[in-house]
């Protein structure tokens, strides 16, 4: 086999990348019916080296969803249930005693892999929560003293669940901040369910992704040059403008506490280059930013209590911003 090649058969020329990042759908959609948004951006957060808080009722296959992205690119997928005895070193790994050479060696944890899948977050105290800043943050863990380099590309995907509340460790303002997205998954249409159940009927197992057919159509390699190309994507003054503006009016919306800091900002200007080169083109238009508004702004935003009891939501809040924000020409 050719070194500039994998089992996806792809070279990691940006045209072949682009095109191979198309065939996800296709291919993920083998698994998980109905859910394009929610693959998107995880492609989206991939390509921008974030990562992705998922949020919905239990059942709408959020776990089905990682591993089937995850089958799809040829990546390493690992697995962590968060429950309130869950300790930060169950998570980053530790030092194990050897007794055959009476000396300490690193055991990794399951943080050491490309995709994790960080199940019900929201469940284990903030303690451990924490032990995945460092990683979110810095790619590495520090154990006794020493850091640790994680593997790239490195992508947490946090879920938790809008009900049951009950015995739950809400994620702190500063956490949210370190998800690039927070991705809504709704119950499925009728037709969509439909399809659920005839899959299930004609033998689907969920366990067992290469008997439904899903094969890598990218690789590590199509990610790389993907990155780069976004990298290139033009982002003109207006532009830039545009998303400084619907970031302040977030600041000044009475029906919220809080509004999008400059991290934020940040975050919307990366995620709406990714959708444009996803989309075909090499410059950014006013389009892509409200694409991605949603799914980039909703977490990093605090709705006042009297707003909130009136039935105010944050999606609502942001849609009126992007309302009422003046377009660039």
């Amino acid at each position: 086999m050719d070194p500039t090649t994998d089992n996806a058969g792809n070279t990691g020329d940006p045209g072949t990348a682009r095109a191979s990042l198309e065939d996800l759908r296709a291919e993920i959609a083998k698994a998980v019916v109905g859910q394009d948004p929610a693959v998107t951006g995880l492609v989206v957060a991939l390509l921008c080296r974030g990562h992705v808080l998922l949020e919905g009722v239990p059942g709408v296959a959020k776990t089905l969803l990682v591993r089937a992205l995850a089958s799809a690119l040829a990546l390493d997928t690992k697995r962590v249930q968060f429950t309130p005895d869950l300790m930060p070193s169950d998570v980053t790994g530790s030092l194990v005693y050897d007794a055959r050479t009476a000396e300490f060696s690193f055991q990794p944890g399951p943080v050491f892999t490309n995709l994790l899948l960080a199940d019900e977050i929201n469940r284990t105290p903030p303690k451990t929560q924490s032990s995945l800043l460092e990683a979110m943050e810095e790619r590495q863990v520090t154990v006794d003293g020493t850091p640790r380099r994680l593997p790239d590309p490195f992508l947490v995907a946090a879920t938790q669940n809008p009900v049951e509340y009950e015995g739950t460790y809400p994620l702190p303002e500063a956490q949210l901040d370190r998800f690039l997205l927070k991705l809504t998954i709704p119950l499925p249409s009728r037709q969509d369910e439909i399809d659920v159940l005839t899959r299930h009927a004609a033998g689907f197992n969920p366990r067992d992704l290469r008997a439904a057919g899903v094969r890598p159509v990218a690789n590590a390699a199509d990610l790389e040059a993907a990155r780069a190309a976004v990298a290139k994507t033009t982002v003109s003054p207006e532009i830039a403008a545009y998303v400084v503006d619907i970031c302040r009016a977030t600041r000044e919306s009475p029906s919220l506490t809080l509004g999008v800091s400059p991290r934020g900002a940040t975050a919307l200007l990366a995620t709406s280059r990714a959708w444009a080169w996803l989309t075909g083109r090499d410059y950014v238009i006013p389009d892509d930013v409200k694409a991605l508004a949603l799914p980039t702004l909703r977490h990093r935003v605090q709705l006042r209590p009297e707003a909130e009891m009136e039935g105010v939501t944050a999606d609502s809040v942001i849609n009126a911003i992007l309302a009422h924000v003046p377009v660039p020409r």
